[in-house]
């Protein structure tokens, strides 16, 4: 599940059942997710960015119809993680102009607060309105530099060993200094010494996402993440996306899970469903586009297509409701029991943490066997 703002839309903040003005609170998220989590949702994404949002992707718009402002993606994760149990929370970074040491403890932190569940969107920013909050120029290769920024943060996460703790107040031994090791990574645009100031991760490695409409960022995708979120307009789509992400991943790394974003408008019937866009596109004044599929129908439509992009390559789905509530209810009322009438989605959770969910297993500490940890 993405979740943004009111929605997807940008004209779902004007619909009578929304709550605009509690975005910006904590039970509003802590609604969100857990209606997510009823559904049985793997993860929730959440939205974020260094500028406010606008119609246009590189300046400011002066609009004042539509939804503005937003709160830090990473302490929304840490705010829903300890109400809930089983959703991963997925929060947006953007890489571009933020410190991987400093994301690296937020992201450890957010899985030892969630208990083994989280994850993190590496997300990159060209916008020069963007950048005129950090004083720094954007990279001429923003894509290679966050698989730099991947790089720390995974050093980072293994930086402490598992057994690095001792807590033997008998001896008064806490820690095992030759278990903390210096990452040393030496890079064009970071240098990092470590080791990190956080332990290593209930989860050892939490997921990292990427989200990829084509080249550079399936190479970010494939050197980098352990899910990619694509954006394919037809089933057909899929395979070669899938084989291209594939011939770029590094020989003998796991493969990376494909999730296929759509954009959801979903009622009871296809008549209402249309309608339901139709007043969206109304109060916009135009037709709503997306860099991602854009759905409209009844819940056993979308689970009609679901099967069928499901049976060409996509290991799962992200849906964006276009407004919420309306669409998050229809996905977690109507969407889910449909595909468990069909057997062909889970009715519990049958792991505690988000690696597990997704079939991986914890990975082994890159330190572990070396020698001389911090001193």
């Amino acid at each position: 599940m993405a979740l943004d703002g009111t929605g997807w839309h940008p004209a779902s903040w004007r619909l009578p059942d929304a709550r605009p003005s509690d975005v910006l609170t904590a039970g509003y998220w802590n609604d969100l997710v857990a209606e997510a989590e009823r559904g049985l949702v793997d993860f929730v994404t959440i939205e974020d960015g260094l500028a406010l949002q606008s119609d246009h992707p590189f300046r400011p718009d002066t609009r004042t119809d539509r939804l503005r402002g937003r709160l830090d993606a990473v302490q929304i994760a840490a705010r829903v993680a300890p109400v809930t149990r089983h959703v991963g929370p997925i929060p947006t970074a953007i890489t571009t102009h933020t410190e991987p040491f400093h994301l690296s403890k937020a992201i450890a932190t957010l899985d030892y607060v969630s208990a083994g569940r989280a994850g993190v969107r590496v997300q990159v920013s060209s916008n020069p309105e963007s950048a005129l909050h950090f004083g720094r120029d954007i990279a001429e290769d923003t894509m290679a530099e966050a698989a730099d920024y991947v790089e720390v943060l995974r050093r980072l996460w293994d930086s402490w060993e598992d057994d690095a703790e001792i807590r033997d107040a008998a001896t008064g031994r806490f820690i095992d200094r030759e278990k903390l090791h210096y990452i040393d990574f030496e890079g064009r645009w970071f240098s990092v010494k470590g080791p990190s100031i956080t332990p290593r991760p209930p989860q050892g490695q939490p997921l990292v996402a990427a989200l990829g409409h084509g080249d550079p960022a399936y190479r970010l995708i494939a050197s980098s993440a352990d899910l990619g979120f694509i954006t394919p307009h037809h089933g057909d789509d899929i395979a070669g996306i899938a084989d291209t992400i594939a011939a770029l991943r590094p020989a003998g790394a796991t493969p990376v899970r494909l999730i296929a974003d759509l954009v959801v408008f979903l009622a009871d019937t296809p008549t209402a469903a249309a309608a339901h866009r139709a007043q969206l596109d109304e109060l916009l004044g135009r037709e709503y586009i997306s860099d991602a599929e854009v759905f409209s129908g009844t819940p056993v439509q979308l689970a009609d297509l679901l099967q069928q992009w499901q049976a060409g390559g996509a290991d799962g789905f992200r849906l964006r409701p276009a407004a919420i509530p309306h669409d998050l209810h229809q996905i977690t009322g109507g969407l889910i029991p449909e595909l468990q009438r069909r057997g062909i989605f889970r009715t519990d959770y049958p792991q505690s943490s988000l690696r597990g969910l997704f079939g991986l297993s914890r990975p082994a500490n890159r330190y572990t066997h070396s020698q001389g940890g911090y001193e």
